[in-house]
């Protein structure tokens, strides 16, 4: 550890200085071409070198664009949460029974998702609904840059297709909320102990799965916002660990929103902002297709979407992302 650092300090220093090492790259690529190209032009005087000079000089200036672009990628302001791990939570919204049925059909199709890049999916507490689904669904979903990618799906998902107990055929029309937190460690919030109110509880399982006998759950109170967050696995040690885990990260999600207020960020017309109030995609059954609102993208690979294939929705969202950002640096 650097002399004179703390460990937090180091820490922070640490993720500044990896962060940097991307612009540093495409800067080192930028200046070599710049040079390579005052090299070549330098050798067009040469009789035996200038059709080798020439060659050499189309190659670079035809780089040179691509390289121009990566640069100005690279510099683009970053979200310092985008290398964290994630907290997702999805409830169901309206349409009873099917939204909670929805709200099952999206878990596992983020969990599929997550598989697909090796990341590790863990269930933090549950509630199931009671025709299946969940009425409540909070997991952890830990790996490199999950909320880079994730961050996208915060909000209100619709879905249209023709219920299971449904028996007239007619299509309905349900939804659920998702929210996408980035996962806080203790160098992001500072939760003073005088702030909690630690209850434990008896705890009967998620869903009835498992039946304690001790006071097993813990429910956290922050009392100066209000929050409040429980666990309810078997052992109380565990519990508390989680639950402070889903309370830090509402906490940071909580203190990042403000700081984007306070600069006047017009949240609600961002890509990947986070509104859960917002109708962000719509799932239908009967055509197959999932609809993207926010760029108006429509794809025709329902299965392969709710199978977990949402990489071409979530990198068309990505690009849009840094063209809006790239406009704004020019504007």
């Amino acid at each position: 550890m650097a002399e004179g650092l703390s460990g937090d300090a180091y820490v922070a220093l640490s993720k500044e200085y990896s962060s940097m090492q991307g612009v540093v790259e495409q800067a080192r690529l930028y200046e070599e071409t710049v040079a390579g190209i005052d090299d070549a032009e330098a050798m067009l005087d040469d009789a035996e070198m200038r059709d080798y000079a020439e060659e050499e000089l189309a190659r670079l200036r035809a780089a040179l664009p691509a390289l121009e672009q990566a640069m100005r990628i690279a510099l683009l302001p970053r979200d310092e949460a985008d290398e964290k791990s994630a907290i997702l939570e999805i409830r169901p919204g309206t349409g009873g029974d099917e939204a909670a049925l929805f709200a099952g059909d999206l878990f596992r199709m983020y969990q599929r998702y997550a598989e697909g890049r090796g990341w590790k999916v863990e269930i933090l507490e549950e509630a199931a609904g009671e025709m299946g689904g969940y009425k409540e669904l909070v997991a952890s979903i830990k790996g490199q840059s999950v909320f880079a990618k994730m961050k996208f799906e915060s909000g209100v998902h619709r879905v249209q297709r023709v219920p299971e107990t449904e028996s007239q055929g007619r299509i309905h029309t349900s939804a659920a909320t998702v929210a996408v937190l980035p996962e806080a460690e203790a160098i992001d919030v500072t939760i003073a102990e005088g702030d909690l109110r630690i209850d434990t509880m008896r705890a009967s399982g998620a869903g009835g799965q498992h039946v304690n006998t001790t006071d097993s759950a813990v429910r956290i109170t922050h009392l100066p916002t209000g929050l409040v967050v429980t666990s309810s696995e078997k052992s109380q040690h565990t519990n508390r660990a989680k639950a402070m885990d889903v309370l830090r990260a509402r906490l940071y999600d909580m203190q990042r929103r403000e700081a984007d207020e306070a600069r006047a960020a017009e949240r609600k017309g961002q890509i990947g902002s986070g509104d859960r109030s917002e109708r962000i995609r719509t799932y239908n059954f009967p055509q197959g297709r999932v609809s993207d609102h926010r760029i108006n993208l429509t794809l025709y690979k329902l299965d392969e979407v709710m199978a977990g294939g949402l990489d071409e929705l979530i990198d068309a969202l990505m690009a849009d992302d840094q063209a809006t950002k790239l406009a704004d640096l020019d504007a």
